[in-house]
Order: structure tokens, then sequence, then C-alpha cells
């Protein structure tokens, strides 16, 4: 399904729902990120999607991860929580959904990294060659707050 992301736009469609997604931030042994570029918007971001029925916030995100890059993992912390009201997301079936993400810290336990339908390209990337990929302003934010690695979990 296409999507369309309105960040901070005064020419966004208003929000007609909200759904629960959660996102996870994972570094290897040598510090890189684990991340993706997306198939529906081009964006490179870290793994996340939508929960299901039947399941918490921790094992959505650890499936998340497993679908989107073959990787096993598991949740270790609490980054942020995300709820920007300014942040739409538009689908071409006409929902127009509000932002609201929980971004877990998380580390990886084994597995294959391979890319999915959600996923065309799977990456460890370098912390320094951030600024140069093409990353939306809200997974930046969730970037920056995982980079700094407070104690505190962000939240909106």
């Amino acid at each position: 399904m296409a999507r369309r992301d309105y960040y901070h736009d005064t020419n966004a469609p208003a929000a007609n729902s909200i759904a629960i997604a959660v996102s996870a931030f994972i570094q290897d042994e040598q510090g890189r990120i684990l991340m993706i570029r997306r198939t529906d918007n081009d964006y490179y971001a870290i793994p996340g999607g939508q929960l299901e029925l039947g399941e918490t916030l921790t094992q959505a995100a650890v499936r998340e991860v497993r679908e989107e890059t073959g990787i096993e993992c598991e949740v270790t912390g609490l980054i942020g929580i995300y709820s920007n009201p300014n942040h739409v997301i538009a689908y071409d079936d006409g929902e127009v959904r509000q932002e609201f993400s929980i971004c877990f810290r998380a580390k990886p336990l084994g597995g294959e990294m391979r890319t999915s339908s959600e996923s065309k390209e799977v990456h460890c990337v370098d912390v320094d060659s951030l600024p140069s990929l093409g990353i939306h302003p809200s997974i930046r934010l969730r970037l920056e707050h995982a980079l700094e690695n407070s104690s505190m979990p962000f939240y909106s």
C-alpha cells in the first residue's frame, strides 16, 4: 500500500485513525545500526511496524525486526514514545493515521540479514554515514534519542 508522510505540513490531511506501532534500534558489536530501506517510501529507517492483536509491544518489535531484516533480537530498553499529531501518514485507501510509535532498544541474537516485502535493502550503517542517508525526520529523531543513550525515555 502506498503512503505519504506529512511532517509539520500545513497542507496535511486531517488524521482519521491512530494505530500502535513499534520500532527497534539495534547496534552490532562495531556500533553500526541495523537499518532497512523501505519499499513504500524509499526512506532508510530502523525496523518497525504495527502491533498485532494478541501480542505484547516487545513481541511486536521482535517480530517486525525478524520480518523486515531476518535478524532475531531481544528488547533491552525503551528509547521513547512518539505521538506527534503534526506527523500524519496518508495511505492510498483513504486512511490518514496520526503517528503513535514506541521505540525500543534491542540487541541482536542471530539470524541472517535478508530483505522482505517491506525492506528492499537491509544494512548495518555506521553512525557517521547517517547524515548522508535519506531518513524521515521522525526516524532521525529516534536515532538521535537512541544515540544520546539517556537513562530516561523520550515522550511526547
